[in-house]
């Protein structure tokens, strides 16, 4: 009966492919030239995003998707199935504010978490802001809840359909009521307060006319509001309008005494950040350098003692080090190292009850360990198990801390922190329907072309056989010392226990083994990130996993530029192929909204022959092939994505029906009043279960359920 079943999906699918028919979309004579190589761009119209005509051009796209989509006898038991095993209590680890306790809360499937607090962790539970409550189709996010140190105020940031601009607003606690405070345009900001007021980033409001979610920003500023006031009565703190991609935001230390300011300038290929501090305390208020200069050094304050300074920095130490810097004198020479370089990685440093929390990677697991400001190692957190860690900080005077671990098979943990004794123990565990010990995750490492070794975790239901025959999804990212840490997704259950099996390879390009890492993978070394990609789908191949019949890829933003670029180098290694909201024109990305900031990894194709002979060899927009034999694909992004506008993926589409000429479906899902990432809860299960769905019909395998 299964193997009937399978044929009658692969049979179904072939005869569906037969009969799609795609939009045209038309072309015109748009070309450019980059040091002497003419490039065509017919489809540049679709990048204007306010346009009739792309509008239409995205709802017959959409026609077609969805229709093919409909016709899929298993997608909706997908959706049921995610609904299932999402549909529990999510909790987020409390922070506190005085004597209140404040904490997020999502019931199950609802679109948006709550916000509740208690007094002490045995108060009655009030709700503080339900977002559900503030869009019909629950795609209004809370991005910001920010308290002033007494708890009077809270600054609240809002974003709607997806977008990543905010706007803030300011809540009297006492009431429960927002004050008529509106702050816009909000972006890559902070919300920092001194007293009774807050600084925050902002960009000038678009002109009008101007395109909000595609056009670029420029001229970050800095800005400071008074409670009770209008935004047209805020004080400008800094610009720089000489320098008008740079970003500048704002933070306050925890007594308030600091006002530090923080440049970074990507759009010059500088990885790193400069730090000004102002003494809020003093007669006279100016900004002094504590990093004088933007290079390609990274540095983080952490904490301010009496007389200096806590920073992390990779300066000299390319797996990251913290010193302490002299406050009343910042010389970086002068700097002493309280915590050494090490083998591993330094992810992140933070203070909480007078200790300094420090989190290591080890082969892509988290250990912590604890010290005193002055660097003396005092003892380490223990986890139950190898997998994610974080959250450890909190307040000077906290007398325990919370912290949240996670594995693939391990649901989020929030676990309490005894600062005196230095005891764990678990404050809330989540009720998932799962039994952890049917699923079994397994690290290997395999080798990339150039002989470097690259770990990979895979994970399946437990007994499941290495004959080749599994439908298997290899996920990557490979970017921005970013990294794809375990962490446990209940959307992948389904997955697995349809009979499926997750990869997620640790590409070059992230942070997993520090800066040499993550420069293996960046500017004229991208090609490592492809090659390791490949590299894994071939040691899947090779270890029985699978073959190229049951392999699928998928890859979000950065990861969507990476499987793009792999369909165009190794088409034949991979069944299915799913680039989300991907970086596709590696020619014009800098032309859009905060494109600008990924200079610094990819380059320009502006800057130099070099570069941009670099990107044009491997952008997935140019680098398509009418000979090549495609996976089936299916490209998803979002009308309000305004970080990765969907232009990319709407001319990367267009090219790839225009060039390809065989059966496989090369199709576009662009998902509305939603951005970079699901908007919502309801957004997130949908796109899921299409993506299962796709990847499930397109091997001809019937999904079990």
């Amino acid at each position: 009966m299964k193997l009937y079943l399978t044929c009658t999906a692969f049979l179904l699918a072939a005869n569906t492919m037969a009969q799609l028919t795609y939009p045209t979309t038309k072309k015109t004579e748009q070309a450019d030239t980059y040091f002497g190589t003419k490039v065509n761009d017919p489809y540049r119209w679709l990048e204007d995003d306010k346009s009739e005509e792309t509008k239409a051009w995205v709802t017959e796209e959409n026609k077609v998707t969805f229709g093919y989509l409909d016709k899929i006898p298993y997608r909706k038991n997908f959706q049921e199935a995610i609904e299932k095993v999402f549909n529990y209590p999510k909790y987020s680890a409390p922070f506190r504010n005085g004597e209140w306790f404040y904490f997020y809360k999502n019931d199950g499937l609802q679109n948006q978490s709550v916000l509740y607090r208690q007094k002490g962790l045995d108060g009655t539970v009030e709700e503080v802001i339900d977002p559900n409550k503030l869009s019909k189709e629950g795609t209004t996010r809370m991005t910001v809840f920010n308290l002033c140190k007494d708890g009077t105020y809270a600054i609240i940031g809002l974003s709607e359909g997806g977008s990543d601009w905010q706007t803030f607003y300011v809540r009297d606690m006492a009431t429960g009521k927002n004050l008529d405070d509106k702050i816009e345009w909000v972006k890559v900001s902070g919300a920092a307060w001194e007293a009774y007021g807050f600084y925050y980033s902002r960009y000038p409001a678009p002109v009008q006319g101007a395109s909000a979610l595609s056009g670029k920003n420029e001229n970050h500023q800095v800005w400071y509001h008074k409670v009770g006031t209008a935004q047209a009565a805020d004080k400008l703190i800094y610009e720089d309008k000489n320098n008008p991609l740079r970003f500048h935001t704002a933070s306050t230390s925890e007594d308030e005494k600091f006002l530090f300011l923080t440049l970074s300038d990507r759009s010059k290929g500088l990885d790193g950040n400069a730090i000004y501090a102002m003494d809020l305390t003093a007669k006279e208020r100016k900004f002094y350098p504590v990093v004088p200069d933007i290079t390609n050094d990274d540095y983080g304050i952490i904490e301010n003692t009496a007389n200096h300074f806590l920073i992390q920095t990779n300066a000299g130490a390319p797996n990251s080090k913290v010193i302490a810097v002299d406050i009343k004198n910042p010389d970086l020479k002068k700097a002493v190292t309280i915590i050494p370089e090490t083998k591993e990685p330094l992810q992140n440093a933070g203070t909480g009850g007078g200790k300094l929390f420090v989190s290591y990677l080890k082969d892509v697991t988290t250990r912590t360990y604890v010290y005193d400001l002055a660097g003396k190692q005092l003892g380490e957190v223990k986890y139950p198990s190898l997998g994610n860690g974080s959250g450890m900080g909190g307040d000077r005077d906290d007398k325990f801390l919370f912290y949240v671990f996670t594995s693939f098979t391990f649901p989020p943990t929030i676990y309490k922190y005894e600062v005196a004794s230095g005891k764990s123990s678990i404050f809330r565990k989540p009720e998932v329907a799962f039994n952890p010990a049917d699923y079994e995750t397994k690290q290997v490492f395999y080798t990339s072309k150039d002989g470097t070794k690259i770990p990979m975790f895979v994970i399946s239901k437990k007994g499941v056989k290495k004959d080749g025959n599994n439908v298997t999804l290899l996920y990557g990212y490979g970017g921005f010392n970013i990294n794809l840490n375990p962490g446990f997704s209940a959307t992948l259950l389904p997955f697995l226990n349809a009979g499926g099996v997750y990869a997620q390879a640790n590409l070059r390009g992230g942070g997993e083994y520090g800066e040499a890492w993550h420069k293996a993978g960046m500017l004229l070394n991208k090609q490592n990130v492809f090659d390791d990609f490949i590299a894994a789908g071939e040691y899947l191949i090779k270890e029985k996993y699978t073959t190229s019949a049951r392999l699928a890829m998928r890859g979000g933003s950065n990861g969507g530029l990476l499987v793009g670029a792999v369909m165009n180098q190794r088409p034949d290694l991979f069944r299915v192929a799913i680039p989300q909201v991907g970086v596709m024109d590696m020619l014009r990305f800098h032309k859009f909204t905060i494109g600008f900031n990924w200079i610094a990894d990819y380059g320009s194709s502006e800057a130099d022959e070099k570069n941009f002979k670099n990107l044009y060899g491997y952008s997935p927009l140019h680098n398509i092939s009418a000979s090549a034999n495609y996976p089936s694909t299916m490209v998803t992004t979002a009308d309000h994505d305004d970080r990765v506008v969907p232009a990319h993926s709407f001319k990367y589409i267009a090219e790839l029906q225009a060039k390809y000429k065989g059966k496989n479906p090369v199709l576009i899902r662009i998902d509305t009043n939603s951005g970079h990432g699901a908007s919502n809860t309801k957004k997130n299960i949908e796109t899921t279960a299409d993506i299962y769905s796709f990847i499930f019909y397109e091997m001809g395998v019937t999904p079990k359920f």
